[in-house]
């Protein structure tokens, strides 16, 4: 049921163009536009940025795994996931549904369109 911080690491980074920096005292996954997880200095913990809706689905589903958090971050969609509480395939889908969110947009990724 567990999942070890290396194991989040490995998820992250498997997501296309994902990259790890440091970020205070996390290390922070990001795609070139923005960060979309940070893994807490402890690997208890990783914090993932789902937007409201997401975030309200997946603390719904797995409620001991995943928790908003408080305040203002938690108000724009950034939600904790606990990983000793997760499931292995549910982390995957959460870390790739806030990638999705961070990705580039197509259009910025492709340049100025042309008529």
């Amino acid at each position: 049921m567990a999942v070890t911080a290396e194991r989040a690491r490995d998820l992250a980074l498997a997501l296309p163009g994902a990259t790890e920096a440091p970020h205070m005292d996390r290390t922070a996954f990001r795609t070139p536009r923005k960060i979309f997880a940070t893994l807490g200095a402890t690997g208890e913990e990783l914090n993932l940025m789902l937007g409201q809706d997401l975030r309200d689905f997946y603390c719904e589903q797995a409620p001991r795994a995943f928790q908003p958090i408080p305040g203002g971050w938690g108000r724009m969609g950034w939600t904790r996931c606990a990983l000793a509480a997760v499931e292995e395939d549910t982390l995957a889908s959460a870390l790739a549904a806030a990638h999705r969110l961070a990705a580039p947009h197509r259009a910025a990724a492709s340049g100025p369109r042309r008529r």
